[in-house]
């Protein structure tokens, strides 16, 4: 007898295990409360303009690689993905600048004119030496394993060889100790906002990010990236999976502890032999009454964002794919955003210009402008009156660090809260990536991948093992659906 699966979500991890399941041949069924795939991996189009709203660029191309391998698609023949170099121009509050290249020759020699010595270059071999170390240990045991699984014997030999001393510390102390400038320590201090936390409290792991970009570099797709998801849709189609949209589930029917089908929101009772959630556990929990899924109280969050995606009707001249401006004051701008758990008064703000490398994402002599700023995922305080001062205070930093006027030729200012992420996306209070990667336990110890209360329920995505980012959700439906294997075959 086939067996069923429904899979709660079309985000690009409900996707991937849709098209992992069905290859084991399971029936699959994909029900997707908006009108479209790709969760936070999406798209925005006004006027000839077209926007990216989640990830600007993707890491270890190789993982999409093995996904679309199953559905019998050469990942880089289909979609053709270009690695950016440079990655990113940082502009620092002194007004200095600093082009990030993913070419360690040209990145050495910018890091010397920038802090005009060589030490910080030894600083950055060292880095990425102990990242090169991370990432090999995670890529065998934490990137491919559920959480708490029972130890193989092959891991003792890689446990006994990590970096404990800079593995296990305070990210923020560890880059430190290798880099000297202030302005590089800014830099790599960026990186645990990749998974919505702060280098205070993230744990040195982290380390393993930087190396990660620099060693498989940061790819972006013609068209945008959300083609991956628009490309992905199709793989599951042709396999046999079938996506409903516009289906809100409402709850998880369960009998005897066992999760045997889904409630919508429209009254319908769909019975199915197991579940697996895309969506994040806080919202299974919240939409379960708490018999299902774990809690995410506010402390717990990510951190969400106040994005503005803009129609430029203008050509920016000297402009990067990839700008990071900095405020004058990280750790301030840290503290505000976790511990009083507010908007920050000096923003830093990453603007994504996608046009400068692919123009067919806008108009001719027009450019789409992706502007966004760290906000705690607390969605109460987005009324009209703060989003207009949220505004005032981006484009103030914009200013300060130089950047051109990027709202004086706009058609039209699309503003994206973190209200708005969360009603979409059904993120608790707008968090990007779900339980921060904070501390040991944050960044390890994940809601699992499997309901702890219910059988038969499990979960997929950022918001469980190994974590937020689109490769490590890819990871996460591999891992998943071998424990479902595992469990069923």
């Amino acid at each position: 007898m086939t067996r069923t699966a429904f899979v709660v979500g079309a985000g690009l991890g409900g996707l991937a295990t849709a098209l992992r399941l069905v290859h084991r041949g399971w029936k699959v069924v994909v029900l997707e409360q908006g009108p479209e795939p790709g969760g936070k991996l999406n798209r925005y189009e006004q006027d000839g303009f077209r926007f990216d709203t989640g990830p600007s660029l993707i890491t270890l191309p190789h993982v999409f690689d093995r996904l679309f391998a199953i559905g019998g698609v050469d990942f880089r023949e289909r979609l053709n993905p270009v690695r950016l170099d440079p990655l990113f121009e940082y502009r620092f509050s002194d007004q200095s600048r600093f082009t990030y290249s993913s070419e360690l020759s040209y990145l050495t020699a910018e890091i010397e004119r920038l802090t005009g010595s060589t030490e910080d270059i030894d600083g950055l071999y060292r880095f990425l030496e102990l990242g090169a170390k991370l990432y090999n240990l995670s890529e065998k045991t934490f990137f491919d394993r559920p959480p708490l699984a029972r130890p193989r014997f092959k891991d003792l030999s890689l446990l006994l060889s990590a970096p404990k001393r800079h593995a296990w510390s305070n990210y923020k102390k560890s880059v430190q100790h290798h880099f000297k400038d202030p302005r590089m320590r800014q830099v790599f201090e960026r990186y645990p906002t990749y998974v919505g936390a702060t280098p205070e409290k993230a744990v040195g792991t982290l380390a393993l990010i930087p190396y990660m970009e620099l060693a498989f570099g940061g790819w972006y797709v013609p068209g945008g990236i959300y083609r991956i998801v628009q490309e992905l849709r199709n793989l599951v189609i042709q396999a046999g999976v079938r996506i409903k949209y516009n289906v809100a589930v409402s709850d998880i029917s369960t009998e005897n502890g066992s999760a045997v089908g889904v409630e919508t929101s429209t009254g319908d009772s769909l019975k199915s032999d197991i579940v697996v959630s895309n969506a994040d556990p806080g919202s299974i929990h919240r939409i379960t009454n708490g018999k299902a899924g774990r809690e995410l109280k506010s402390d717990q969050r990510s951190m969400s964002g106040f994005v503005m995606l803009i129609g430029l009707n203008k050509k920016l001249k000297n402009i990067r794919h990839h700008t990071v401006c900095f405020s004058e004051d990280y750790n301030r701008e840290f503290s505000q955003i976790f511990n009083e758990r507010r908007f920050p008064d000096d923003p830093t703000v990453y603007v994504n210009i996608p046009s400068v490398t692919d123009p067919t994402t806008a108009p001719a002599g027009a450019e789409s402008v992706f502007v966004m700023a760290n906000a705690p995922a607390d969605p109460s305080a987005w009324t009209p009156e703060f989003q207009a001062e949220a505004v005032r205070r981006v484009q103030a930093r914009l200013t300060a660090s130089g950047m051109p006027d990027l709202f004086a030729n706009a058609q039209f200012v699309e503003y994206w809260t973190p209200a708005r992420l969360e009603s979409d996306y059904s993120a608790p209070g707008g968090s990007i990536y779900g339980q921060v990667s904070h501390g040991w336990r944050g960044t390890f110890i994940r809601p699992s991948l499997k309901d702890r209360k219910i059988n038969n329920l499990y979960y997929v995505g950022g918001g469980t093992h190994p974590g937020g980012g689109t490769p490590t959700v890819l990871m996460s439906a591999e891992i998943v659906s071998d424990v479902i294997g595992n469990r069923s075959e």
